[in-house]
């Protein structure tokens, strides 16, 4: 599985400790750091990140997202809201271990800017240790698993029939908006090399020629 990092540039000084807290936990995975970092020259909203979000996710550069803003509940939101992205508010341990073995999402936000004392760092590494201690999507409890898994492919396909197709949804937005999501070079670049969806490839390629 390979795991992008990103989070909103409200909480870049927590970027490296995220990523430290992935690497450490999601053990056998191949982890890539997208920021926000402290010297970008551009701020990136949660807003903004989601829609990062939903292209690395929707061209299958990388498989999970862990992501998070100020509250975390904000780019939960967010992310819900593009086609393709099921994320999870991942705030304590057993969130983050239900969100995996039940709802076998390919996102996760985190609160960042609550409670960051040196409590606030040890519930984050808890919180990420838990949701990768063991492989997504096996159910739970264990002696409901058949009936929590028929329930999860019950959601996403109720969620991908309800969604129209992440390209069409990227023509509708505001051109001011795409041209700001563009500047994040690092992650249109990636998604570029390593999308494997001809659909997303070309609108990329149509929108940084």
């Amino acid at each position: 599985m390979k795991i992008g990092v990103i989070q909103a540039s409200s909480q870049t000084g927590k970027n490296e400790m995220i990523h430290d807290a992935v690497k450490l936990y999601a053990n056998g995975h191949e982890i890539v750091n997208f920021g926000c970092f402290e010297d970008e020259d551009e701020c990136y909203s949660y807003i903004e990140v989601s829609l990062m979000i939903g292209l690395l996710l929707n061209s299958k550069a990388v498989d999970l997202i862990v992501t998070g803003c100020s509250s975390g509940q904000g780019m939960m939101l967010s992310c819900n809201s593009i086609p393709g992205v099921l994320c999870g508010y991942i705030p304590t341990p057993p969130d983050a271990y239900l969100f995996a073995q039940i709802n076998n999402g390919n996102c996760v936000s985190l609160p960042l800017g609550e409670e960051y004392t040196w409590h606030g760092k040890d519930n984050m590494y808890e919180t990420l240790k838990d949701l990768f201690k063991e492989p997504f999507g096996q159910g739970y409890p264990r002696s409901e698993a058949a009936r929590k898994l028929k329930d999860t492919l019950l959601l996403k396909e109720i969620r991908r029939r309800s969604q129209i197709g992440f390209v069409e949804f990227l023509d509708r937005l505001d051109e001011d908006l795409i041209k700001k999501i563009l500047l994040k070079h690092n992650v249109i670049d990636y998604a570029k090399e390593y999308s494997k969806d001809d659909d997303v490839t070309k609108w990329i390629m149509d929108h940084t020629s």
